[in-house]
């Protein structure tokens, strides 16, 4: 089945690990055999790696883009889920690294990166609550104070 990207101006995307930039006008691609395609958005950079939902999000990423590499990088996404499934007590999100898992376990590793970016909304929302909650904690006991 083909993949049809449609590119805005400038936008760019990794195709099998070289990277191509669309040039300034809006554009249409269709891939026709088994490549391996992120776009610019779904890129993670080492210096982005903040969090323990997205150190599960790269080493998945790296194998992706770097299949020659995948079993240095399949080491480091089981250390990183291993942790991050030791603190999860949410079924929803221990469902969602099961998931993850089994994608990875299967080479399946486009639809785990997918959704491994839902567990990065999701822990996104969790901290977003944390410190909403630390910050209205703390304004709460400076007015009984």
């Amino acid at each position: 089945m083909p993949l049809k990207l449609t590119l805005k101006p400038g936008e760019r995307f990794v195709l099998n690990g070289a990277v191509i930039v669309n040039g300034d006008k809006r554009s249409s691609l269709v891939i026709q055999n088994q490549a391996c395609i992120l776009r610019e958005r779904d890129i993670l950079r080492e210096d982005e790696v903040d969090t323990p939902a997205k150190r599960i999000y790269f080493p998945i990423m790296m194998m992706y883009l770097e299949p020659t590499a995948r079993s240095d990088w399949y080491d480091e996404f089981v250390i990183r889920m291993t942790e991050f499934m030791g603190v999860v007590t949410s079924p929803d999100l221990m469902a969602s690294c099961l998931a993850v898992s089994r994608d990875v376990m299967e080479n399946n590793l486009y639809p785990a990166l997918t959704k491994c970016r839902q567990l990065i909304a999701l822990e996104g929302e969790r901290l977003a609550n944390v410190v909403t909650g630390v910050s209205s904690d703390s304004e709460d006991s400076r007015k009984s104070a």
